[in-house]
């Protein structure tokens, strides 16, 4: 479910000597190396907790003498609220909660791009691994943000426009929302995410079910199923 990969950040305003990293990745010291190459660096930021974003941060940190600022206080060296500024890399970095694909997501706005973890992806759509009240009014938030404003995503390639790909990713949700409630009443009773899965993913790769049950999980939670 990692694309490509996970994309390792650098930012960096034009002239300024020191650089802020977002989201370090896993614990491979060969590409934390690569990228402690791009330093000095005054700020390591995380989008969330999830191990392929976060594992390396604070190994990274020390490598570099940063701070690593986090939403989950264990991840990091620095606390992240969700609503602060902050400057790095010759850059004010605007932080903003955007929790749903995790309790502890936040997205970093830079001038006219937002660097959006797994909030949105750069090709599909996210597994959630919070709840779904959360995160629909995230992507209401994002939708609401400049148009053509550039996703820098946590996977897969940048896109050109935040707001177009929230509203899809909107109608997306409210589409499988309503397989999911005619799933659930179809099965009736108090059925478990994977008999959800079974029905509502049926055509869709065997491989790819873990990662749907834990959508299927939270949608059954905001409709009161679960």
């Amino acid at each position: 479910m990692t694309l490509e990969g996970t994309n390792t950040w650098v930012l960096r305003a034009p002239g300024s000597p020191t650089c802020a990293i977002v989201d370090p990745g896993p614990l491979d010291r060969a590409h934390l190396d690569r990228v402690a190459a791009c330093g000095p660096v005054d700020a390591v930021l995380l989008t969330h907790g999830h191990p392929d974003h976060s594992e390396g941060a604070r190994t990274f940190g020390d490598l570099v003498n940063a701070p690593v600022h986090a939403v989950t206080q264990s991840l990091g060296t620095a606390p992240l609220t969700g609503d602060e500024v902050i400057e790095a890399g010759g850059l004010e970095i605007r932080v903003l909660a955007t929790p749903g694909h995790t309790d502890d997501s936040v997205s970093f706005q830079v001038h006219d791009a937002i660097l959006t973890g797994d909030t949105i992806l750069g090709r599909g759509t996210t597994v959630l691994d919070g709840k779904l009240g959360d995160y629909l009014a995230t992507l209401k938030t994002l939708a609401a943000l400049p148009r053509g404003t550039t996703v820098l995503p946590g996977h897969g390639p940048e896109l050109p426009d935040v707001v177009a790909v929230a509203q899809a990713y909107l109608k997306h949700r409210e589409d499988r929302l309503a397989q999911v409630r005619a799933a659930a009443e179809r099965l009736g009773g108090a059925p478990t995410a994977r008999q959800v899965v079974e029905l509502v993913y049926a055509d869709v790769d065997r491989s790819l079910w873990p990662a749907a049950e834990w959508s299927v999980r939270a949608q059954l939670e905001y409709l009161g199923i679960a």
